[in-house]
Parts: C-alpha cells; structure tokens; sequence
C-alpha cells in the first residue's frame, strides 16, 4: 500500500495540474480502477481523492471574503 505521505503528494500534484477538477479526476480514476477489479488502485485513488477535497476545504478557509 502507498504510504500516506505519498497520497498528500499525488493529491497535491493533481490539484496543481487540474486545480478544480482534480477530485472529480481522481474519483474517476477510482471508479475506472474499480471497474477493472483493481481494488488496491480504487483504494489510493479513493484516498487521494479525499485529501484533495482537504485541501481545497483549507485553501477555502484560508480566502478573505
């Protein structure tokens, strides 16, 4: 399995390339993965999936209004 470190970097490099569309990109690597019986790739796109929308949940935060 892919260590978490490694998640928080590929979140962060997909939301740089795609910015907001990086986690509909990367839930649709899941669900692709999950399709194809690859459980342990739909796992670690699952996950990356989630830290991108933590990340964008505290770059929100962070905007002034």
């Amino acid at each position: 399995m892919v260590d978490d470190r490694e998640i928080w970097a590929c979140a962060n490099m997909l939301l740089r390339i795609h910015g907001p569309d990086a986690r509909r990109r990367a839930a649709s690597r899941a669900a692709e993965l999950a399709q194809r019986g690859e459980t342990r790739g739909e796992r670690v796109f699952t996950l990356i999936a989630e830290r991108i929308g933590q990340l964008e949940s505290t770059q929100s935060e962070g905007r002034p209004n």
